[in-house]
């Protein structure tokens, strides 16, 4: 079993929720179903699944009259046995983009306050219209005010530690170090860069990592990833509408290539030539709600905030996940990451990918600065600590002239330079090993 940081998000929300159902997004196979059962029948009496996809039928749960006293009686006519106990069942809407007035219904459900609801389900981040599945509804009232919005991710770097057998104490000794701003030991330092690359080839797919831990086989995660993401491809064939599916599918392609040039900024051209913005931008928005890429736009100032000083046509594209990244290289690239031989503008990439993903799953939106016909580029900026610090991403640990020139340009109180190295500090830059960056 997993241990997941957002199973405390769902404590946090059964705590102190007022009248709201729990919102669970996320992209596909990141686990959501999974914990959410697991925290039901631990935290509840009576835990209650309804699957719209599994079971279209119980639509019928939410015909009618949408009071709470109604849907209930409905419920417990559809699924003989269940248990409702008062303030300690736990009712799970699963795949609930399948049965739009079971989402209208978590208004009446939290007014009514008796029952705890969680949905949850796939491709919620696209839009009504942007779904080719004949089955997704529109919801004709979002209860606004009812939901509590929790954002899920594949295991980050910290729960992979977990799962690798570390304790809290073990990551607060080395949290100790980061804020401190003290150089750590030196094998302390190579032994959690190792666990770092394996983080990277392995990725944190739940069931890549489940099976990870208890096996050691990097042939068997390759075959787990590779499944994955046929499934994805699966999706993007029947999620997408018409013409976008092969748009979609060779923009989400097209990614590990473009991430394995110099200039990562996305370009159309790379996806087909002559291609345009005009031609492929919705196929970009759809991969981007759909949560298996994030999206870094570039900045013309960096300035707070960062999204009112975007750059709408320029931005670089990762994957969620730094494991399926590698699962797209192949075997031979992923042995290359492990031993420490990998090289060239593919390196510098890879590593992108992995920080653009911890920044994300700690809660960062993903910008990077580059001024306009010059070498000046800094990886990602960030909103920290009241102002904007910049992030660049060392493969290596070489010298940094674009850090040097952002700090003396727009007066940074810090930089940071992440770093397959140790940790030091210079004057204003904070240099940090690559693992580090789950402490930003």
């Amino acid at each position: 079993m997993l241990r997941r940081k957002a199973y405390n998000e769902f404590l946090n929300w059964k705590r102190t929720k007022e009248k709201e159902c729990l919102f669970v997004k996320g992209a596909r196979q990141i686990g959501k179903t999974y914990l959410v059962r697991e925290f039901g029948h631990n935290e509840y009496e009576s835990f209650i699944e309804i699957n719209f996809l599994k079971n279209p039928s119980l639509k019928e749960v939410f015909d009618g009259e949408l009071v709470a006293d109604e849907i209930l009686k409905r419920m417990s006519a559809h699924l003989p046995g269940i248990n409702l106990i008062e303030g300690k069942t736990l009712i799970f809407l699963d795949e609930i983009q399948k049965c739009a007035k079971a989402r209208t219904a978590l208004k009446f459900l939290a007014e009514d306050n008796r029952f705890d609801v969680i949905c949850s389900g796939s491709l919620l981040g696209l839009h009504y219209g942007q779904d080719a599945d004949d089955e997704v509804e529109e919801v004709e009232s979002v209860p606004v005010g009812y939901e509590r919005a929790l954002m899920m991710y594949s295991l980050d770097f910290m729960e992979f530690l977990w799962a690798y057998g570390y304790k809290d104490s073990d990551i607060d000794y080395l949290k100790s170090f980061f804020d401190k701003k003290e150089k750590l030991p030196y094998d302390i330092a190579e032994k959690f860069q190792s666990i770092l690359r394996e983080y990277i080839v392995v990725g944190g797919m739940p069931e890549v990592v489940a099976d990870f831990v208890a096996h050691k086989d990097f042939n068997r995660v390759q075959s787990i990833q590779e499944k994955i993401l046929s499934s994805y491809d699966d999706d993007i064939a029947n999620h997408a509408r018409g013409v976008e599916k092969v748009k979609v599918r060779k923009c989400y392609a097209s990614v590990p290539h473009q991430l394995a040039r110099e200039n990562k900024k996305f370009k159309y051209s790379e996806v087909e030539k002559k291609a345009t913005a005009r031609k492929y931008l919705d196929s970009i928005t759809w991969l981007e709600d759909s949560n298996i890429v994030h999206v870094c736009r570039n900045v013309f100032e960096p300035y707070l905030p960062l999204s009112a000083n975007e750059k709408e046509n320029e931005f670089k594209i990762y994957y969620n996940d730094t494991g399926l990244l590698m699962a797209r290289y192949g075997m031979q690239t992923k042995l290359a990451v492990l031993t420490g031989k990998i090289l060239g503008n593919a390196k510098g990439g890879i590593y992108e990918n992995l920080i653009s993903e911890m920044l994300v799953k700690t809660g960062y939106s993903l910008h990077y600065f580059k001024t306009e016909n010059s070498s000046i580029e800094i990886e990602f900026v960030i909103e920290r600590d009241g102002g904007v610090i910049p992030v660049e991403v060392k493969a290596g640990n070489t010298n940094t002239p674009s850090l040097n020139w952002f700090v003396s340009h727009f007066e940074s109180e810090y930089a940071i330079k992440l770093i397959d190295g140790n940790l030091g500090v210079v004057e204003k830059k904070i240099t940090l090993p690559h693992f580090m960056a789950m402490f930003l």
